[in-house]
């Protein structure tokens, strides 16, 4: 992995440095923060593609619909075969 340099103002500094965990040093809690940020906007990414597709499949809405109202927490009925 190459290494980099993040150039980082004084009040930024001491900011991030009392927020993160004191066994963790400076440079994995801005690793995680980042691995983070990216997470969110990968997921967010996804629910807009799937709300997307929700839209163009009217069909999917009402089988979700159909699911959700399911008596999922009841017991199963036995079948008598």
């Amino acid at each position: 992995m190459p290494a980099s340099t993040v150039k980082l103002d004084a009040a930024l500094l001491r900011e991030i440095s009392a927020a993160k965990p004191r066994g963790q040093t400076l440079a994995a809690f801005v690793r995680e923060a980042i691995e983070r940020e990216l997470l969110r906007r990968k997921l967010r990414a996804a629910a807009e593609q799937y709300c997307a597709f929700l839209d163009e499949h009217p069909d999917e809405t009402q089988e979700l619909e159909l699911w959700e109202s399911s008596p999922l927490a009841a017991r199963p009925r036995r079948s008598r075969t």
